[in-house]
């Protein structure tokens, strides 16, 4: 099995958000990985694709998801 790109490993999130954050740790610590290979240093999300797409939602995911290594940003919707 071939290690996810980073689209992939967000379309991941995106689907664990729906689902409840269903194995969410996973889904960021591929998400990292795939940051650390691509030579990227932040996660790009769209903010219309969050469960919670409000100011308290999204500091949120930041704050979970910079915790664990990966520092989020929102695009422009």
């Amino acid at each position: 099995m071939s290690e996810p790109t980073v689209a992939e490993a967000t379309d991941r999130i995106y689907q664990s958000l729906q689902a409840d954050n269903a194995d969410i740790d996973m889904h960021i610590a591929a998400l990292k990985a795939a940051l650390a290979r691509e030579g990227l240093k932040e996660a790009v999300f769209d903010p219309a694709k969050l469960v919670q797409n409000n100011r308290s939602g999204r500091k949120l995911m930041q704050a979970y998801f910079r915790q664990r290594g990966v520092t989020v940003k929102f695009s422009a919707a």
